[in-house]
C-alpha cells in the first residue's frame, strides 16, 4: 500500500540550454578505451561510456554538475531520515570487458548491497555487484543511449534528470522500465525531488535539504 502525500509546489526555474559537452568516437577497441582511461586518471571532470566500440566522452558544464550534486544531496538526506546505509560510489568507473560496456554514471549508491561492499577499497564487478541505484542527469539530450550499458553491467535502478522531471527506471528482462515508485526510495516521489531542485534555486540548497528532510521526517 503507497503511501498518499502531499506534494510542494514551488516556482519552476527558467529552462536551460545547455548543461554538457559531449565528443563520441566509432569503432574504439576495449584496450584503448582501457588506456584512454588510464590515461586521464581520476582526477578530471570528464565521463567516459563505452559500448561495443562506441566510446562517448562528457563534460558536465556548471548547471549539470549542480543538479547532480544536489540530487546526490537529497539521496543522502533521504537515507539519513529513513534510517538507511548507504555508500556512495560517485562517478565509479563500471566496466565489465566481457560485456563490452563501461560507464562513469553522474552520481551511483549502494544501497540494498551496501552490506556486500561496505569493506571494499576498490571495485571489481567481475565479483562485486554494480550499484542498486544510478543518477543520470542530462539537460542538453536524452540519456537513454547509455540505458544499455547499465543494463548489461546490471544496476537495478536508475534515474533520469532531464532539466524539468525525474523518470524512475528499474531494470527487468535486460531493459529498463519506466516506474512511478522507486526501489531503493519507495515514499520519495520524482515530483517530490523535482520540487526541491527548483526550490534551491529560491532559498538556497542547504535550506532547501532542511525543509525536504523536515517535509520527509513527517511523511514517514
Amino acid at each position: 500500500m503507497v503511501t498518499q502525500v502531499s506534494i510542494p509546489e514551488f516556482p519552476i526555474a527558467p529552462s536551460v540550454i545547455l548543461g554538457e559537452e559531449r565528443v563520441v568516437l566509432r569503432n574504439i577497441s576495449w584496450e584503448t578505451f582501457d588506456r584512454l582511461l588510464e590515461e586521464a586518471g581520476d582526477k578530471r571532470n570528464t565521463r567516459f561510456y563505452y559500448l561495443d566500440g562506441t566510446l562517448e566522452i562528457m563534460s558536465p558544464l556548471f548547471i549539470h554538475e549542480g543538479s547532480n550534486r544536489f540530487i546526490e544531496a537529497l539521496i543522502g538526506a533521504a537515507a539519513e531520515v529513513m534510517e538507511m546505509n548507504l555508500r556512495r560510489a560517485g562517478s565509479v568507473t563500471l566496466r565489465l570487458q566481457p560485456k563490452r560496456a563501461g560507464a562513469e554514471p553522474d552520481s551511483s549508491f549502494y544501497i540494498q548491497s551496501e552490506p556486500l561492499i561496505r569493506h571494499l577499497d576498490e571495485l571489481d564487478l567481475k565479483k562485486d555487484p554494480p550499484p542498486d541505484l544510478v543518477v543520470e542527469v542530462d539537460i542538453t539530450s536524452s540519456s537513454d543511449r547509455r540505458f544499455p550499458i547499465y543494463a548489461r553491467l546490471g544496476v537495478p535502478e536508475l534515474w533520469q534528470y532531464n532539466g524539468k522531471d525525474i523518470q524512475y527506471y528499474v531494470l527487468q528482462d535486460d531493459e529498463y522500465v519506466p516506474v512511478q515508485i522507486s526501489l531503493a526510495f519507495p515514499i520519495v516521489f520524482a515530483d517530490i525531488l523535482v520540487s526541491y531542485l527548483q526550490r534551491r534555486l529560491a532559498i538556497g540548497e542547504m535550506q532547501a535539504i532542511r525543509e525536504f528532510k523536515a517535509w520527509l521526517t513527517e511523511v514517514i
